[in-house]
């Protein structure tokens, strides 16, 4: 997680599957910028596999990783994004809404996501907290990558978004990260 500041930028990293490790994160940042105004949870990987090919260690993987960290965080920060009617940007996918084949639990973790991301919505509105998800398509990142995609492949995947893609192309990470400044902006109120 980076935190930034007039005082400099910092980077502050721990196990976002481990609540203890959140604690320490949330604890930091706040010592450091004495509060918490936005929370962007962007971390996520994929794994390939369908219903009868993924393992159980896979699902829970993406699970803890995709989703659980989501919601760790989120209610982890609650206490100092009510302080100041803080946002949170969840940056979920277009399988959130949208299936897949061979990307089984990372199309169910993103939905989870956006489910979560309305629920909250709607319980934190009272509180002045703005929560919102992004659902991006393809976007040109390492994530398929990490994910065991092979060069060749991810080469061809890219260029199947000129066929699968309105704009004809994949998307970019600047291009999701200004939609995530703007949610995060108060021109989105």
């Amino acid at each position: 997680m980076s935190a930034e500041s007039s005082r400099g930028r910092y980077v502050h990293l721990a196990e976002i599957t481990e609540s203890s490790q959140i604690d320490r994160l949330i604890e930091e940042i706040v010592q450091h910028l004495g509060r918490i105004d936005l929370l962007v949870n962007a971390a996520g990987i994929i794994r390939n596999g369908s219903i009868e090919t993924t393992t159980a260690d896979d699902w829970d993987k993406m699970m803890n990783i995709n989703l659980r960290s989501v919601f760790l965080l989120m209610q982890k920060c609650l206490p100092f994004l009510a302080k100041n009617k803080g946002k949170i940007v969840n940056v979920s996918s277009i399988t959130g809404s949208r299936a897949f084949p061979n990307v089984l639990a990372y199309c169910v973790s993103k939905a989870a996501v956006d489910q979560l991301t309305r629920c909250s919505a709607l319980e934190l509105a009272s509180q002045g907290i703005r929560v919102n998800a992004v659902n991006p398509g393809v976007v040109v990142t390492n994530l398929h990558k990490r994910g065991g995609m092979g060069e060749d492949d991810y080469a061809a995947f890219l260029d199947n978004a000129k066929n699968t893609h309105p704009i004809g192309r994949a998307g970019e990470a600047s291009e999701v990260a200004e939609l995530i400044y703007f949610l995060a902006s108060d021109k989105a109120q």
